[in-house]
């Protein structure tokens, strides 16, 4: 997988990208990573990339021009070009999964109070990861390409791990323990060293439905 960030920001991306599990499928060939800056589209000598909204209004808006031609510098017939937005639908696991399945994702990262409308064309699709905003689409898009470069076959040493996680059944995950057995008076459940697997498996089951009731029960009507 090929994932191309348009930003006005690339010296954000490297401690992320090429760290941890990121810089380990980059490694393998799995993953490879690029940015391209607006900037270098502008047209002017100050490489002005911003201007005021016709209409007035706070803020200042990206141009299509620099943004287009930046865009276009990375895309190809197999791209999916994907605007991070608080006004998109919304991210997660169901997404990342289909995501994970592309060749390649141009990510393009909002700053400013928006852009000019008439770019919206070019985007196949608009997403958001919550209903808040923050100063741009840097951190967003980070957080969607770590969650679909772990999902590309290959990046996770165990890929049964994802099947289990959190929201990739519908529910939380289950609870996990590990070494001391007895930890400030609180021992792990007897039942995880049994040696039976199905008991596990139907323990697991019912303490992830117990934590979902507990912390999101909004989950269970979906599950």
């Amino acid at each position: 997988m090929r994932i191309d960030f348009v930003t006005l920001f690339p010296g954000m991306f490297p401690s992320v990208m090429d760290a941890s599990m990121m810089a380990r499928a980059k490694e393998k060939g799995l993953l490879d990573w690029g940015c391209v800056n607006p900037r270098d589209f502008a047209e002017d000598k100050h490489h002005k990339v911003d201007d005021r909204p016709f209409g007035g209004g706070p803020g200042m808006l990206m141009m299509a021009g620099p943004l287009a031609k930046a865009i276009k510098s990375v895309k190809k017939k197999n791209s999916k070009t994907i605007l991070l937005s608080p006004q998109g639908n919304i991210f997660n696991d169901k997404t990342a999964l289909r995501l994970s399945r592309e060749e390649r994702l141009v990510l393009v990262c909002g700053h400013y109070e928006g852009m000019d409308e008439r770019l919206m064309p070019l985007f196949d699709e608009e997403l958001s990861v919550g209903d808040f905003v923050v100063t741009g689409g840097e951190l967003p898009a980070m957080l969607v390409a770590d969650a679909v470069a772990r999902l590309v076959p290959g990046v996770l040493k165990k890929e049964e791990a994802a099947a289990s996680e959190s929201f990739a059944t519908g529910l939380l995950d289950f609870p996990q323990y590990t070494r001391p057995r007895v930890w400030r008076g609180r021992a792990v459940p007897e039942i995880l060293f049994s040696g039976d697997h199905a008991k596990i498996a139907e323990w697991r089951r019912a303490a992830a439905l117990k934590a979902t009731k507990r912390k999101r029960p909004d989950l269970l009507e979906r599950a």
